[in-house]
């Protein structure tokens, strides 16, 4: 992914995500899974288009167990949508540029 999805980690996850004042994106993945490299190419489009109403992060579920354990993630890809530190969306699996936007919309 080019650079408008931010990597983070399990240190990085609290300050982030949880205490971020907008929206939150975060795409569990791993390097090993096809459809997370299919879904990553339209995060990173979607992150430079919504810059500034959404952050984009992703986490490696393989290196970053405790918070992937934290928040039950057992598909890849699993995005979560936080709002003020909680969850308020969970999408599994890849899916159409057009779908996920209608997904994300109400949460901008």
């Amino acid at each position: 992914m080019a650079g408008n999805v931010i990597e983070i980690g399990d240190a990085e996850f609290r300050r982030e995500v949880l205490e971020a004042r907008e929206p939150v994106l975060v795409d569990f993945t791993a390097p090993w899974c096809p459809p997370c490299r299919i879904i990553a190419p339209i995060l990173d489009t979607l992150a430079a288009e919504y810059q500034g109403r959404m952050k984009f992060t992703k986490m490696d579920t393989d290196a970053n167990l405790e918070t992937a354990q934290q928040y039950g993630i057992r598909a890849l890809p699993s995005l979560l949508v936080f709002k003020d530190g909680k969850v308020v969306k969970q999408l599994v699996g890849a899916m159409p540029r057009k779908r996920l936007e209608e997904e994300l919309r109400p949460h901008l």
